[in-house]
């Protein structure tokens, strides 16, 4: 078993806290600090709606660290709004107390974890067309287990 990526909420805290800020280094704009940002703005951040603002949070973090947001690059709508499906599920399947980044960890060794879980549901060509990187493309594969 590999060591767990995140040891405490602290840690969560300050990934969100710098997405938000647009101060964030690029190299630590992992996939594991791309979900630990969802799940710190789903149950922290109430004042927002991440299915709403996390285009824009995303967005602008990219522009902010050089990457431009096109149809080949940066911010991808459908692969956000799966995600934080995913994220907010594993959230609220999580017994009543447990630690933010313990369920981070746990997200993150689950399939929903892993970088190609998405590919269960939708195929490659359409979850990589500029469509799906632009608006939001239902699975063509299978549906998602979790509610919109």
């Amino acid at each position: 078993m590999s060591a767990p990526h995140f040891t405490s909420d602290a840690q969560i805290a300050a990934i969100g806290t710098q997405v938000l800020a647009r101060t964030l280094p690029k190299q630590e704009w992992t996939h594991a600090a791309h979900l630990a940002a969802a799940a710190w703005i789903i149950s922290e951040r109430k004042d927002l709606l991440p299915a709403r603002d996390m285009p824009g949070i995303i967005s602008a973090y990219n522009i902010a660290s050089g990457v431009a947001n096109t149809d080949t690059g940066g911010y991808h709508e459908t692969i956000t709004q799966a995600s934080l499906r995913a994220v907010e599920a594993f959230l609220r399947a999580q017994p009543e107390g447990t630690a933010l980044h313990a369920a981070c960890n746990a997200l993150l060794a689950s399939p929903y974890g892993k970088k190609d879980w998405l590919l269960r549901h939708w195929s490659q060509t359409l979850l990589f067309s500029v469509a799906a990187r632009r608006t939001w493309i239902e699975p063509d594969l299978a549906p998602l287990p979790f509610p919109a």
